[in-house]
């Protein structure tokens, strides 16, 4: 019988996963479920659920898919959001379903939230807010927006949590992380994705989005990295108003940059707007680490003709400087055509095993750079070139680090978005200032000199230490105290199985002795009868029967009869 992780089974949790397994088979994906096993781990029978319909089943794989996790809710729409920013590792034409989720959903009617929002703010709306508009200008899966009016006649935009959100959330998180471990156990080839590691990153920024409070601080810190910025504008927050389930923040009057008619009529400088838009990513990347990891046509808009304005700071990436130092080496490596320096920073991400083989790779990289260096941007083809990439990756088993695939979204994103304000844009001749600017960074002097005092006291720390570790190391190989673990990851399964099948035969005996015994009992017609036979010996065939029709049943369900 092959081990099954156990789920959280309350009542609330059971519902969920019934209603997932049903999703997936409406859909077509019965081959996932049997092979993930849900239908055994949770006792319910396969036919209970609904098949796909020749309707359903004329959409393609990725299309399905995409609808599985539109109908699944908020949580899930999340995860395909999450799922499109790893381009690198997910097929393009999967990417291409899965930008288009969208997490409008129908606003809660105000009659069932205005209560909700009273509870927040601490008393009556009509206190708070000189006016309150009941019809909200966006709603979404975690939360709606309204218009309003603070007493000081500003105009703000409002956003408040759906009720009760939280808690949906935190039980799809739950079972996503179930389902993660599964998936690893019974699908092998879904650890490519790192399954486990998706749904720990999708928990951790969609719990940062739960909290409006933290949202608000990165209002602030984006603002103040652009307060020199004259082309950007970042709304105010109005801390008097926002809370953990509540944000108010400055009404942006403007166009969405990619509503490309609206911004001609209004007098915008198109090409402008989009090396506006280029300088500021790189200035988050190469600057600030510090970047907003949402940066789609909705939370963008244009003011003034030629200022962009972002929204919507609840999905923020972070970069520190050595990883900043990293990208930067790439951008470098492939400016310089060096396979090495690329191999290098690969090694130093983590994206790559130092000890492997790297010959077959730096030729694949450099292959590839000679392919596209200095190629015109109208003939380059961005799915190709994701295409080569993704093989590329899965050839020499190369990872990429959760915050870095925010950035490439952001980056990629962006690049798509400018290129639709100017067909000839291309980000990298942009980058290079930054690039330098941050290569300078690095040798200045002062840092430096940080720096080597930093690896001067690391080096008197080993000189100090060293010698009484190894005294210690000594001392405990001398009383027998020292002692190698070794490790075999595929053993516990074997054993795990051995111990399996040792309680089934076991349990197989166990039954037979009671076959036997009750036999025994009846031929000597031993203690009280009932209708000419012995009561016991009865009783001991009845639970000897019951007890080989549930063993019987137990290995049907693993699959191993």
């Amino acid at each position: 019988m092959v081990y099954i992780p156990r789920f959280d089974k309350s009542y609330r949790n059971f519902r969920r996963y019934q209603q997932i397994v049903g999703v997936l088979m409406k859909y077509g994906f019965a081959e996932i479920v049997d092979r993930m096993r849900l239908t055994a781990h949770l006792r319910i029978g396969r036919r209970l659920f609904a098949q796909s319909s020749p309707a359903v089943r004329r959409f393609s794989y990725e299309a399905r898919l995409r609808m599985v996790l539109q109908e699944l809710g908020p949580t899930f729409v999340k995860l395909g959001q999450l799922l499109s920013a790893r381009s690198i590792l997910v097929p393009p034409k999967l990417i291409e379903e899965l930008v288009k989720l969208q997490d409008d959903v129908p606003p809660v009617p105000f009659s069932e939230i205005e209560l909700y929002l009273e509870q927040l703010v601490g008393m009556p709306l009509g206190e708070k807010f000189a006016k309150f508009e009941k019809t909200p200008i966006a709603s979404a899966s975690i939360a709606q927006a309204y218009r309003a009016t603070t007493h000081e006649s500003r105009e703000v935009v409002v956003k408040v949590q759906r009720p009760n959100i939280k808690k949906v959330i935190n039980t799809d998180l739950d079972i996503l992380a179930d389902l993660a471990k599964i998936m690893e156990r019974y699908i092998p080839e879904s650890k490519a994705l790192d399954p486990t590691g998706i749904v720990r990153e999708l928990a951790q920024s969609t719990r940062q989005e739960l909290d409006f409070i933290n949202e608000g601080r990165n209002i602030e810190i984006f603002a103040r990295n652009f307060k020199d910025f004259e082309k950007v504008y970042v709304p105010e927050i109005f801390w008097d108003y926002t809370a953990e389930k509540i944000l108010t923040i400055e009404l942006i009057a403007g166009v969405k940059i990619s509503q490309t008619d609206q911004l001609q009529k209004a007098g915008s400088d198109l090409k402008q707007l989009a090396k506006t838009g280029g300088q500021f990513i790189l200035k988050q990347i190469f600057e600030d680490g510090f970047f907003h990891a949402d940066p789609h046509p909705g939370n963008l808009f244009v003011i003034n003709q030629d200022t962009i304005a972002p929204i919507d700071f609840g999905m923020m990436g972070r970069l520190d400087e050595t990883i900043m130092e990293e990208v930067s080496d790439l951008l470098i490596g492939m400016t310089q055509k060096d396979p090495d320096l690329i191999i290098r920073v690969l090694i130093n991400l983590g994206s790559l095993d130092e000890a492997g083989e790297v010959f077959q790779l730096r030729s694949d990289i450099a292959s590839f750079i000679e392919r596209y260096y200095e190629m015109p941007i109208s003939r380059i083809s961005i799915p190709s070139i994701v295409g080569e990439i993704i093989e590329m990756m899965a050839k020499h088993e190369i990872r990429v680090a959760s915050n870095l695939l925010l950035l490439m979204k952001a980056i990629g994103t962006y690049e798509d978005l400018a290129r639709k304000l100017d067909p000839e844009f291309e980000i990298f001749s942009l980058a290079k200032p930054y690039v330098r600017k941050l290569i300078m960074r690095r040798l200045d002097l002062k840092k430096i000199a940080y720096n080597g005092l930093k690896t001067l006291r690391d080096l008197y720390d080993l000189l100090r230490d060293g010698p009484r570790e190894i005294e210690l190391l000594l001392r405990k190989i001398k009383k027998g105290q020292f002692a190698i673990e070794l490790q075999d990851r595929g053993l516990h399964r074997l054993m795990s199985e051995i111990d399996r099948s040792s309680n089934r035969i076991a349990f197989s005996l166990i039954i037979a002795a009671m076959i036997i015994g009750s036999s025994l009992i009846l031929s000597l017609k031993a203690g009280p009868m009932l209708k000419g036979y012995s009561l016991f010996g009865m009783i001991g065939f009845l639970f000897a029967g019951l007890f080989g029709i549930w063993l019987i049943f137990a290995i049907i369900r693993s699959g191993k009869l």
